[in-house]
């Protein structure tokens, strides 16, 4: 059996070298231009973006541009430019929206393989039938479709890749195709700009027509929340997704999210797959690391029950994104230093997420002590001391110099503490 490729978001450069170093397979990104995430895109530049490309790939890993939005006539033109400026770095994959997106980058780009977007909602052989004979060779799933059909799919068009979400956001619309925001805001999902306004609290009322009294309804004091979805946890089905042997690809949702989302979801997804293949799999050990990270709640979304069976996938209470444990720092590249992200004192145990493959050596001096701890590695600091050797009482979030550590620790280990 072929093992399954784990897939993250690239939000920007930082962020794709951490996927990376927790056990990503592959990541994803782009710049602004015709990207469905435009905040993420501007964080690469053409220049950027080819560094990021060699780098991954210097890591003999891959990276799929994201060039998924919808063109109007007026860009098609742009569009071009911007597929061929994109192929000439040579990425893994191109990914798309539209068929004719897949047209125009299989023209102007026939050596890059074409992935297409969940945007084109394939839910049926059919319409995965008519985008393989177009070239494409990987389908991102719409995240309506079943496990069953993705299997249907497969039957008939055993060459073609399949690619499936398994954690992230969920949207309130079809498969992202929202004009929430663009009504409210201006801003179009579908052109990379959603406001999330799904998540907002809002206020509704009920009229008497014949009276003119109106009624205000209310969940809360905040108002309501009517349109807030749960993000998506699979960590529980990934045994059964690759059972099936139909799946190419696990796909992580969150270009915009933090550095320690990328990091937790990339680790624990990769130890889920690593668990399966040596039969050692443990639902429960993901589901209590995954519960780490900033969430609106948890629900395990369609791919097992269809989406009319199910009635656990709102959050009707609140919009606020809750985790058990808040990120303290973040170990510089050069592993000397690390950046305050939360707030640190003297004498306090944190503990220590480390990169696949990494271990630390237990140390202590007058900085602090590295140790381990019921076979988790931990640090606590006596002093805390500058780059520039300045000693502080406490470190806090939004300090802009490094902390120095009491020993080097493996490049974007994460410092953390429970919340």
């Amino acid at each position: 059996m072929e093992k399954v490729e784990l897939l993250s978001p690239a939000g920007n450069f930082e962020k794709l070298k951490i996927a990376l170093a927790y056990g990503a397979d592959a990541v994803y990104g782009g710049v602004s231009h015709f990207s469905l995430r435009i905040r993420s895109g501007k964080e690469f530049d053409y220049d950027s973006f080819l560094e990021a490309i060699k780098y991954t790939h210097s890591k003999n890993k891959k990276i799929y541009v994201t060039i998924n939005g919808f063109p109007f006539n007026n860009q098609i033109k742009l569009l071009g430019e911007h597929i061929e400026k994109m192929a000439s770095m040579s990425p893994d994959a191109i990914i798309v929206s539209t068929p004719g997106v897949v047209k125009l980058a299989h023209q102007i780009a026939p050596h890059i393989p074409i992935h297409l977007s969940t945007q084109a909602n394939v839910l049926n052989y059919l319409d995965a039938e008519v985008y393989y004979e177009m070239g494409v060779e990987r389908i991102i799933a719409a995240r309506e479709v079943s496990l069953k059909d993705l299997i249907k799919i497969k039957e008939h068009l055993p060459k073609l890749e399949l690619e499936v979400f398994v954690h992230g956001s969920m949207c309130f619309a079809y498969s992202g195709r929202c004009l929430i925001s663009s009504v409210q805001s201006g801003r179009v999902p579908n052109r990379g700009s959603c406001a999330n306004d799904c998540r907002f609290d809002y206020t509704l009322y009920a009229e008497n027509p014949d009276s003119g009294t109106l009624f205000k309804i209310e969940q809360d004091e905040g108002g309501t929340h009517i349109m807030n979805a749960k993000d998506m946890n699979m960590s529980a089905y990934v045994d059964e997704i690759l059972k099936s042997g139909v799946i190419s690809s696990l796909k992580i949702e969150g270009r915009t999210k933090s550095a320690y989302y990328a990091a937790v979801t990339a680790r624990t997804y990769k130890m889920a797959i690593d668990d399966f293949y040596a039969g050692n799999y443990d639902a429960k050990k993901y589901e209590e690391e995954l519960n780490t990270t900033k969430n609106r709640g948890f629900s395990d979304a369609y791919l097992v029950q269809r989406p009319h069976e199910r009635v656990d996938t709102q959050n009707l209470k609140t919009a606020i994104s809750d985790g058990t444990y808040e990120v303290s720092g973040l170990v510089l590249e050069n592993g000397e230093y690390f950046m305050c992200k939360y707030k640190t004192y003297p004498n306090v145990e944190i503990e220590m997420i480390l990169p696949e493959g990494e271990n630390v050596q237990e140390v202590e001096n007058e900085i602090g002590k590295i140790y381990i701890k019921d076979t988790k590695p931990y640090i606590k600091f006596y002093k805390i001391i500058t780059n520039t050797g300045k000693e502080l009482e406490s470190v806090h979030s939004g300090y802009t110099l490094p902390i120095k550590l009491p020993a080097f620790l493996p490049s974007f280990t994460i410092l953390r503490q429970l919340s």
